[in-house]
C-alpha cells in the first residue's frame, strides 16, 4: 500500500479504507469529544434508566458535561404534577445512569416542568398562514417551483382546517 499525504485529513493515512474516526468532520470530533454520545445513550435507554411509571412524564432534554466550573447535569423535562416523584428518584437515576456507562458522568439533574397541554402547532398560527392575502403574496413570487409548492401548502392547510 502506499502512503499518501490528503489535504482533507488532518493526519497522513494509507490509501484505501480509512478508520471511522479518520473520516469524521472535526466538528463533529468535537462534539463526541464532549460526551455527546452519552446524551444519546440516555434516550435510547431512558425508558430501562427512569422505569415505565416515569418514562411517560418525562424525558431527557439535554446534558452538559463537566468542566473545571461546573459538575456534568442533565435537564430532564417534567410534566407539571410529576416533580415530587421525579425530585425522590433523582438518586436513583443516577445510580442507574453512572452503572450503565460504569463511570460517574451524571453528578447533578435538573427538572424542568412543562405543561402537558402545550401543542406545537396552534390553529390560530395555521388559520393566519392560510388567508387570501398570504396567497395574494405567494402568487407575486416569481419561481415557479416555489410558487406552486406554497400554493399547495396553504390548500392541504385550507383542507385540513375545515
Amino acid at each position: 500500500m502506499q502512503y499518501k499525504s490528503n489535504s482533507k485529513q488532518r493526519y497522513r493515512s494509507i490509501q484505501g479504507l480509512r478508520s471511522f474516526k479518520d473520516t469524521l468532520p472535526t466538528k463533529v470530533k468535537k462534539i463526541l469529544k464532549k460526551k455527546g454520545h452519552i446524551f444519546s445513550e440516555t434516550l435510547d435507554n431512558w425508558r430501562y434508566i427512569v422505569g415505565d411509571d416515569l418514562f411517560k412524564v418525562c424525558y431527557p432534554k439535554s446534558f452538559k458535561s463537566s468542566n473545571k466550573f461546573s459538575s456534568s447535569t442533565l435537564s430532564i423535562m417534567v410534566k407539571r404534577g410529576h416533580e415530587v416523584e421525579m425530585e425522590y428518584s433523582k438518586t436513583e437515576i443516577i445510580k442507574k445512569i453512572n452503572t450503565y456507562f460504569n463511570d460517574r458522568i451524571v453528578e447533578k439533574i435538573r427538572l424542568i416542568t412543562f405543561d402537558s397541554n402545550q401543542k406545537i402547532f396552534k390553529r390560530e398560527i395555521i388559520k393566519d398562514v392560510t388567508k387570501n392575502h398570504y396567497t395574494k403574496k405567494i402568487t407575486n413570487i416569481k419561481n415557479e417551483k416555489i410558487k406552486n409548492s406554497l400554493l399547495k401548502l396553504s390548500n392541504l392547510l385550507k383542507n385540513n382546517e375545515e
